[in-house]
């Protein structure tokens, strides 16, 4: 019973949260098939919890005015990191997911676990304080890393473009430091898990997420959760073939996704640059000038852009073909540059690609959270484990 107590309060809190404008108990009867009186008991909870406050009374129609539920987004705070090779992202997101603090800093350079968790450690508490924040309404951290992962003990493995983060604790490390919870998820989860929760209609229950940043990677959702896979790191499509006269991958097979659209490789065929090896800090300039040349009309630039955007649609063909999701969500640092020359040429593809197999016509979306996908996804890993009603939790445990 304890149980059911507690999925009716986040389903209820969920309904509040995903209703902006504020939304009635009898709505809530009529969305959740509570009765009256729990609701009434579910409600008194979460105001005494401080999550919910009661907004203006609302007529409509005859009977009495109906009062209106919404969420108290400082009610409790979470802090994302995002770890990237060319810049670290920190973000404080409220109780809505939105966020209310932000900051960048070059990516630590340190050859030590301890000095690199200190440094993340000071930039999150920088970051709380200048925020504002109450520390008892942090519920935690989240930290969205590139994979490979081991989910189990929340330590980075062998990231490869991250070498001195190899075999960290990043998940103990970073709670002894800072004395809150710590997650640690694959980036392209964490950034599926923060638009799942700026999902306010359930568009993407079913969905996938093509995330474009320095490396490529997939986030699935089925059924409203996010797939992790049996270690944690689902989503590697780096290697998936899409232009078998491509560039050469590590690996040793010519066009694979990851080197294919590979920023460093997109800045090298349009000219800007004159070799593949461009220091992280310098890159986002590069793009940004592969984005001033393509506006202008360069053709080398429009061309690799060009190029670039067919690639994407091939992918996402022949990703949606094995999951037939419908939606592919789209985002990322890469994307989110390049995206006013990527999108038009994209979307136009998309349609003509000889390989697609799925009956429908394929649903396009930007990524809600923007620049801070992965960041403000790892922030909102601890909202959804603390506020997001599974069916397993009524489940009877046999400890």
């Amino acid at each position: 019973m304890p149980a059911v107590g507690t999925y009716n309060q986040t389903l209820v809190l969920d309904m509040i949260r995903r209703s902006p404008s504020g939304v009635s108990r009898t709505e809530l009867a009529e969305l959740t098939g509570l009765s009256a009186q729990t609701l009434s008991n579910v409600a008194r909870r979460l105001t005494a919890a401080d999550l919910i406050v009661e907004g203006e009374r609302v007529v409509a129609g005859p009977g009495k005015p109906r009062t209106l539920l919404r969420l108290n987004r400082s009610a409790r705070f979470a802090v994302g990191i995002h770890l990237d090779p060319s810049i670290d992202t920190f973000v404080v997101v409220d109780l809505s997911g939105g966020v209310v603090a932000h900051m960048e800093t070059p990516p630590n350079d340190a050859s030590s676990s301890p000095e690199l968790i200190a440094a993340l450690a000071g930039s999150a508490n920088a970051l709380l304080r200048s925020a504002d924040v109450p520390f008892d309404r942090v519920l935690g951290i989240g930290a969205a890393v590139p994979g490979p992962i081991d989910d189990a003990t929340g330590m980075l493995l062998t990231p490869p473009l991250l070498p001195h983060w190899h075999h960290t604790r990043a998940r103990d490390l970073l709670t002894e430091a800072t004395g809150l919870p710590v997650v640690v998820e694959k980036d392209v989860v964490a950034a599926m898990v923060g638009e799942l929760w700026a999902d306010a209609d359930h568009a993407l229950r079913d969905a996938a997420l093509l995330y474009y940043g320095a490396g490529v990677g997939l986030g699935v959702a089925i059924d409203g959760d996010a797939v992790r896979g049996r270690t944690g790191n689902a989503g590697d499509i780096a290697h998936l073939v899409v232009d078998p006269s491509g560039p050469r991958c590590q690996c040793g097979q010519r066009g694979c996704f990851g080197v294919t659209v590979a920023p460093e490789q997109l800045l090298l065929d349009a000219g800007v640059t004159t070799s593949l090896d461009i220091p992280w800090g310098t890159r986002r300039a590069a793009i940004d000038d592969l984005l001033t040349r393509a506006r202008g009309g360069d053709p080398r630039a429009l061309a690799v852009c060009a190029h670039a955007a067919e690639v994407l649609a091939r992918a996402i063909v022949l990703m949606n073909n094995v999951l037939d999701a419908g939606t592919f969500v789209i985002g990322g640092p890469v994307w989110n540059r390049l995206s006013e020359v990527l999108e038009p040429r994209l979307r136009a593809v998309l349609p003509t690609i000889a390989q697609i197999a799925t009956t429908r016509p394929l649903r396009l979306v930007e990524a809600r959270l923007g620049t801070d996908l992965a960041a403000a996804g790892a922030a909102c890993l601890v909202l959804d484990g603390a506020f997001t009603a599974r069916t397993s939790g009524l489940m009877i445990s046999a400890s």
